[in-house]
């Protein structure tokens, strides 16, 4: 059965009653800044960064791949730092070899003319470097702002009775919301800065530094690669602007085929749990879980003209690609944020491919 959602128009705002179309991931509001948002910076010390950062700013063509594919790489973390800000989206920036590094890179190779074989290549260093040699690294001193929260202790995990009992969706700690804040893998930012404190205020952190938040041209349409899970969005002149890594639907729960548009968007969205519409899921009764980003659908909600459907963000972005979906179109908070705010009302939303992943 499909995922379920509503869109209302309440007041002058615009709030999302959400039946559901999206697995309770588990993990959470401050509100989250924009990503690439005007920062809190120091200058970088010149002997304060960890040995893993200073890796991170030399790595380059000459440095082979990790013999132990799990453990993070500093050449891959530039090289992800890189993509993402090429608009070339690896979700979430771990350091660490996988499906959506790949695909980012595929994506990339093709818009640049190079080989297409989704590996680190020389080819690859030199594209990414001559588009943007700056350092990948910067320092951020983490403010009062950032240790306030409010934060919740934990998100129960596919408790959705739980989940409508708490009064906001929010970050549990604020090495969470660092993390997302800057793209990052929460154990990528803690190998960046070991034992840093990231509970205080004053503390001076390693993380990727970001490019602009904002897409340069308003995104008309948007092609939804099933069968990869990748979000591909253009401009009224049919140039690409952004690739994205998604979680599409699932073998028993497909996303939908062929053309739908963009109805509206609502950030911070709502999430209703509609027991009559849904096939997952224990409670016996409607229930609505308050907005924030460990919501079950993020912090962005892209309607589309096809109801109960969207495009949205995630409470846990390590699974982007990696866990089927309801029938909906998962991204990272972030990429969802800037995708909403670029695209127009109406633009074209096009479904291809078949869903390869098992509910």
């Amino acid at each position: 059965m499909p995922s379920t959602f509503r869109l209302a128009a309440l007041m002058a705002g615009c709030a999302l009653a959400a039946a559901a179309c999206s697995k309770g991931e588990d993990k959470a509001e401050a509100p989250p800044p924009a990503a690439g948002a005007p920062q809190q910076k120091a200058p970088p010390a010149a002997n304060g960064r960890s040995p893993l950062a200073q890796a991170v700013e030399a790595a380059g063509p000459q440095d082979a791949p990790p013999a132990d594919p799990s453990m993070i790489a500093p050449s891959l973390v530039r090289v992800q730092v890189l993509l993402d800000r090429a608009r070339f989206s690896p979700g979430s920036i771990d350091g660490v070899t996988g499906t959506n590094l790949r695909l980012a890179i595929e994506a990339f190779q093709q818009a640049r003319g190079l080989t297409v074989d989704g590996q680190v290549t020389p080819d690859l260093w030199k594209a990414l470097i001559e588009a943007d040699g700056g350092p990948v690294l910067t320092d951020y001193v983490i403010t009062a702002q950032d240790v306030a929260g409010p934060f919740v202790k934990s998100i129960p995990k596919d408790d959705y009775e739980a989940m409508a009992r708490l009064p906001a969706l929010s970050y549990t700690s604020p090495l969470e919301a660092l993390a997302e804040r800057f793209h990052m893998d929460e154990a990528l930012l803690q190998a960046l800065n070991p034992g840093a404190d990231f509970t205080k205020a004053g503390t001076r952190i390693a993380v990727a530094a970001l490019g602009p938040a904002d897409l340069p041209a308003r995104v008309t349409r948007i092609e939804i690669d099933k069968s990869i899970g990748q979000v591909r969005a253009f401009d009224a002149q049919d140039v690409l602007q952004a690739v994205y890594p998604a979680t599409v639907g699932s073998t028993e729960r497909p996303a939908p085929s062929g053309e739908l548009a963009v109805n509206t968007v609502a950030p911070r969205p709502t999430y209703t749990y509609d027991p009559s519409r849904l096939t997952f899921g224990k409670p016996k009764g409607k229930l609505t879980i308050k907005a924030g980003p460990n919501n079950p659908v993020g912090g962005t909600w892209i309607d589309l003209t096809k109801d109960t459907y969207g495009i949205h963000g995630t409470p846990d972005p390590k699974l982007v690609n990696k866990r089927a979906s309801h029938g909906c179109v998962r991204l990272t908070n972030w990429d969802a944020a800037q995708l909403g705010k670029a695209v127009e009302k109406g633009a074209k939303v096009v479904f291809m491919g078949e869903e390869a992943r098992a509910g």
